[in-house]
């Protein structure tokens, strides 16, 4: 058992226990079990830990293929997987759109302020005055209920189906690259193509996030999985590392916003 966190840092073991206990429950009780929305790196622990298995399988949805925050359903072989196992409802929000122009910021900070985790949300996606938000279905009617403002606006939510969920392209430009190290500091210099006496200042300063969490720490490790962003830079993913090339530097797969 102890194998397996060494892969993993090690503020991620009690993700990874829970993702085993997710996984006991499935082949102990032979019922699928929906976790709350994920981050792409929690996505890509619950895959490393699930794997290949014969007996459990799992998926990932969030409202439609192209958002970053997805619910993971793991589930046994027989079950007949479909998108409303994903318990998921979307919301377009109807505000004064000639005389108010709401932000991404405003609407998760109103979110956030009902009191409910923020894993119960997924993504904001906003196309021109357009903005819709996510949530599992089993906060809709607290949300329906209680998300009356974003801001001092008054705002009212109209439940949307499926197809009619706003889809969001965020552009990534896939490449190859290389670095010395793992390190935060290392890997932006590389990907950014920045010294890092440059980026060091972006990390200390708050500039960095990880997975939507502002780093200051230059020497965190990052890995398969991570969604970096550096303000005035934009943001970027770390798709797999390849091993090392005959240097000894480290080969990585990245997608970087355009």
């Amino acid at each position: 058992m102890e194998g397996i966190f060494q892969h993993f840092r090690e503020n991620e073991r009690h993700f990874i226990e829970m993702v085993l206990e997710w996984k006991n429950v499935v082949e102990g009780q032979y019922r699928p079990k929906l976790t709350d929305f994920l981050d792409p790196r929690e996505q890509w622990i619950v895959q490393s830990v699930i794997g290949h298995h014969h007996d459990v399988k799992v998926a990932f949805f969030g409202g439609s293929e192209h958002v970053e925050r997805k619910r993971a359903l793991l589930y046994p072989d027989y079950f007949a997987l479909g998108r409303d196992d994903f318990q998921l409802s979307v919301y377009e929000i109807d505000y004064p759109k000639k005389f108010v122009k709401l932000e991404h910021r405003q609407v998760l900070g109103s979110l956030m302020s009902l009191g409910v985790k923020r894993t119960k949300f997924g993504d904001i996606l906003i196309e021109g005055d357009r903005i819709q938000v996510i949530v599992a279905k089993e906060i809709e009617s607290f949300v329906e209920m209680n998300f009356q403002e974003v801001g001092r606006t008054n705002v009212s939510l109209r439940k949307v189906n499926g197809d009619e969920v706003i889809e969001t392209y965020d552009r990534f430009e896939e490449r190859m690259t290389t670095t010395s190290s793992l390190r935060l500091d290392t890997v932006c210099s590389s990907i950014y193509n920045l010294s890092r006496q440059k980026t060091k200042p972006f990390i200390h300063n708050g500039d960095v996030k990880v997975n939507w969490k502002i780093v200051e720490d230059a020497s965190f490790e990052v890995g398969e999985g991570d969604l970096i962003s550096v303000r005035g830079f934009g943001r970027c993913k770390i798709q797999s590392i390849e091993g090392r090339t005959k240097k000894d530097k480290i080969k990585m797969i990245v997608g970087v916003q355009k």
